[in-house]
């Protein structure tokens, strides 16, 4: 679509930002080709000990004065630094407040505008189905298409551009209070077939309960696999995550597969799959990037390996 066609957003979309000036412009300027009719702004406060956030975050947030198409804005500012895990949790928890439904974009998703028609249709049709928790622009599979259909569903929950419902959000819980430690390495092991996968995901939820871990998204993770929810994959990348450099939270490798992929064109007729069931082997795929899984089967097969043989030599 060319500037002229753009799509219009009817969703209304929460922006959060922090001290990138430069990325948050980028996906502004977005947004701005979108036009939502309503559009909210959060924004974390400056850290005590970084003195230059002082005047980044007061330049993020004047990227708001760029607003010049009809639309309810509001904005949400925090004084003090609440860091990752507390400034997004809040923000999105604000946003439903308010909304029934919407779009989530952070400061480093770059969204093509083929995002913006993608969510709207999703947060239409799948409104009061509540298999589906969550509906993402991002696609992590490097090209390889699943099914036939213009997406698929997944167990896995995607964060650089995505859109939900209020009836999922209410669920959400930054701290994760009703899970007990002793009681999810079983619960894992039914969603995992794979060992591995069961020992990282018991590992970061541990991480998560001592607060060793400053991000919001992996209990948005977690509460997904615990109420068995399904995701909306696209078959096309539609998010190009431009945060991957040094002043990064959680992504500081250019270098990283997933740093700036392009943006891949929707069709212009949506095909709805016909089954409603996750694509396991998509997911795996995922998860053997994030995790490494084939790494460490093969460490530990080679460890297997000189067990096995310090054993037949101690028998000899």
């Amino acid at each position: 679509m060319t500037a002229l066609t753009s799509y219009k957003s009817k969703s209304p979309v929460l922006f959060i930002a922090f001290n990138r000036p430069d990325t948050t412009l980028r996906v502004f300027e977005k947004i701005r080709e979108a036009k939502p009719s309503k559009l909210y702004f959060a924004c974390d406060g400056a850290r005590k000990n970084k003195i230059e956030d002082i005047e980044l975050c007061k330049e993020t947030r004047d990227i708001i004065r760029y607003v010049d198409w009809d639309c309810e804005l509001k904005a949400l500012y925090q004084e003090k630094n609440l860091g990752c895990k507390y400034a997004v949790s809040s923000a999105i928890t604000w946003f439903f407040e308010h909304e029934e439904e919407g779009i989530i974009l952070e400061d480093d998703c770059l969204p093509s505008n083929d995002f913006f028609r993608f969510c709207d249709i999703m947060l239409d049709k799948y409104r009061n189905d509540t298999r589906i928790r969550h509906i993402t622009g991002c696609n992590l599979q490097y090209g390889k298409k699943w099914g036939p259909a213009s997406y698929y569903f997944s167990n896995n929950v995607h964060v650089w551009g995505w859109a939900c419902w209020k009836r999922v959000w209410i669920d959400y819980d930054v701290e994760l209070s009703k899970y007990q430690q002793e009681e999810v390495e079983e619960q894992f092991s039914k969603i995992f077939n794979e060992p591995l996968l069961v020992e990282s995901w018991k590992d970061i939820f541990q991480k998560l309960k001592r607060n060793e871990i400053d991000t919001w998204d992996y209990q948005l993770g977690i509460t997904n696999f615990f109420n068995n929810g399904l995701g909306i994959i696209p078959n096309v990348n539609m998010i190009s995550n431009i945060g991957f450099r040094a002043d990064g939270t959680h992504t500081f490798t250019e270098t990283d597969p997933n740093s700036n992929i392009p943006h891949q064109k929707l069709p212009d007729v949506i095909l709805h799959p016909k089954y409603i069931l996750p694509e396991k082997k998509a997911d795996i795929f995922t998860w053997n990037n994030d995790f490494d899984i084939e790494g460490r089967q093969k460490s530990q097969l080679k460890r297997q390996g000189k067990l096995i043989n310090k054993f037949k030599k101690w028998f000899r």
